[in-house]
């Protein structure tokens, strides 16, 4: 294990960031570029569904006390807002939130569900919270099989009320403010209220994500939101206004989550799902009775740091904390970024984790977690499969808790689609969060209920199982949560100290994001801003991704020489990390901030 100081050098570290800025100006790479959607409608785990929307070249960010980073300026500048009215972390994400499902509504929303981590500067204690949609009542292991006895094609289950789980982003803001907030509940509402009444501009991005699409257009509520009267999507710069957004948040902001999970807003939620062509099963009751559960943190050791994130039904946090610990052994520092031989390890590290993953992890309330995923001895046994000279080009699964344990489970492979945000933020008074948050798929199961779309979270459920087929964890359940690969993360020194904030959106992908993340702030010594400049790679178990039109190109026919499967395809990260910035012989704790350029987003501070 390395020092802290060791890790944070600081001649190395400015050393490292100007090299690795002169390398990785390969994000300075392209010029825009808007890609198409695939023609078919089943994806296969390796593609990506998600329109690109090209790439905004951003500067490094510092500041001394407070700073929100989020995936849209106007969302940045709300929750920013927040902190100068002395507000704390939890109460800036909370009109950084509500905001981004106004001007960002393909990705989160009300009608979703998020994932958040909460350090508390006076406790210095981690709490993360799990606000993810659940499965209704009446929902069973073959919800998505046909009446053919097969499964559905993805999109004829995603489109519709049959995807929709019970969502839960409202309850989970209500619960974070109630326990960590400070500013009044009413008036974290107004930035959106305002921007929902006034109007805002319709972003480049937004654009692009609904000519993208093929499927709004059958909602006829989304129809008339997002496109003309001609039929042509809203072009970027249109001023967009929602009523309808403006009097639920102000529905909510008068009488709390109640407001949202029962009376009118939940019967027109209910309506919408039952009476669909391709209906659901979500009620009344469901609503009401959901429950944000507090749980405990996933911590693994990396490099003398201490790397804290989510734990199921999230895989993110414990998959991201088993490539860390497998790929320390291996010198990375000495390799740095853009290299063949850091590709390498990290892929086959990521191999190893997805094939736990896609065995072991579900809803705990319903499969209990391998409780030895972590274990040092079970790590390191893992580590030692990867062989620098030639890739294993598909892993299984381990066996952490014995050979008759994983062999009582089915392997699930079920997609995750990567409309999804995140949200790193720190406070004046040494608060931190990190959150994660959703709707599924790019505008989610493409219905909207009151100025906002509701999820399609359910597809993140297996697909595959039938009833009375208990072998797959992530089976659909009534009241279970669907396994997710969101992956927010905060990183503690050896004092037991915020040093970096860190997540992103990205489907299944959201792992390898995050794990290289860390990696380039932790052994190539870059700013967070570098770091997400870097090109994105990895592997879900599958073929070695590469993120095409980047430096990484060239690691083609080294890594197939290896062994390796290279598919060069989109990934569309949005990495938003804070890093406190010791570089400086001052004791005032700066930070550092950096926002990812294949999305829009923005870091905002002082």
């Amino acid at each position: 294990m390395g020092s802290v100081a060791g890790v944070f050098n600081p001649s190395r570290a400015r050393g490292s960031e100007v090299q690795a800025e002169r390398r990785t100006n390969g994000l300075v790479w392209l010029v825009l570029l808007v890609a198409a959607f695939p023609t078919t409608v089943t994806f296969a785990q390796d593609e990506a569904p998600e329109a690109a929307s090209g790439l905004i070249a951003k500067q490094s960010a510092r500041f001394k006390r407070q700073a929100v980073a989020a995936a849209n300026p106007l969302a940045a500048q709300a929750g920013y807002a927040m902190l100068k009215r002395g507000g704390t972390a939890v109460d800036a994400m909370i009109a950084t939130q509500l905001l981004l499902g106004l001007v960002e509504p393909q990705s989160s929303g009300l009608g979703g569900g998020a994932f958040l981590l909460v350090h508390d500067g006076k406790t210095r204690k981690l709490t993360t919270y799990d606000g993810r949609e659940t499965a209704p009542a009446a929902a069973t292991p073959d919800f998505f099989i046909g009446s053919d006895g097969l499964p559905l094609q993805f999109y004829d289950a995603v489109v519709g009320g049959k995807s929709v789980g019970v969502p839960g982003t409202v309850a989970l803001l209500a619960e974070a403010h109630s326990k960590h907030g400070k500013l009044p509940w009413k008036a974290l509402f107004e930035p959106a209220i305002t921007l929902a009444e006034g109007g805002f501009p319709i972003s480049r991005r937004l654009n692009a994500q609904i000519s993208a699409d093929r499927f709004l257009k059958l909602n006829s509520a989304s129809r008339t939101y997002f496109y003309d009267a001609s039929g042509a999507p809203l072009p970027a710069g249109y001023l967009r206004k929602n009523p309808e957004y403006a009097a639920t948040l102000k529905a909510i902001a008068a009488l709390g989550q109640s407001a949202f999970y029962s009376g009118e807003i939940a019967a027109d939620m209910v309506t919408a799902v039952r009476t669909h062509v391709n209906p659901g099963s979500m009620t009344k009751d469901d609503l009401a009775a959901y429950r944000v559960i507090e749980r405990e943190p996933v911590c693994g050791a990396y490099r003398g740091l201490r790397v804290c994130g989510m734990g199921p039904p999230s895989s993110g946090g414990l998959a991201v904390a088993q490539i860390l610990g497998m790929v320390e052994r291996f010198p990375l520092a000495r390799w740095g970024p853009n290299s063949a031989d850091s590709v390498h390890v990290i892929a086959e590290a990521g191999r190893l984790a997805f094939a736990d993953r896609n065995r072991y992890i579900a809803d705990p309330e319903f499969v209990v977690p391998p409780q030895r995923m972590l274990d040092p001895e079970y790590v390191k046994s893992r580590s030692e499969l990867i062989d620098l000279s030639q890739s294993m080009k598909r892993s299984d699964p381990g066996a952490p808790n014995g050979v008759r344990y994983s062999q009582s489970l089915a392997d699930d492979q079920s997609l995750e689609l990567p409309s999804t945000s995140h949200i790193s933020i720190v406070d004046r008074y040494g608060n931190a969060v990190a959150m994660t948050t959703t709707i599924e798929d790019q505008f989610g199961a493409r219905l909207m209920v009151r100025g906002f779309l509701l999820n399609n979270e359910l597809t993140d459920f297996s697909m595959l199982s039938k009833e009375g087929d208990m072998t797959v964890a992530n089976n659909v359940q009534p009241g279970k949560r669907p396994r997710s690969s969101m992956a927010p993360t905060v990183v503690y020194d050896r004092e037991n100290s915020p040093i970096i904030i860190t997540g992103s959106p990205g489907g299944s992908a959201i792992i390898n994001y995050v794990a290289k993340s860390i990696i380039a702030m932790v052994d190539w010594g870059l700013s967070p801003q570098a770091a997400a400049n870097l090109p994105n790679f990895g592997s879900r178990n599958g073929p070695t991704e590469l993120e095409k039109g980047t430096p990484l190109e060239r690691l083609k026919p080294e890594l197939e020489r290896r062994g390796h499967t290279v598919n060069l395809m989109e990934l569309t990260s949005g990495t938003h990390s804070l890093q406190r910035d010791m570089s400086t012989k001052s004791k005032v704790k700066h930070w550092r901030g950096g926002a990812d350029p294949r999305r829009e987003g923005v870091v905002r501070g002082d």
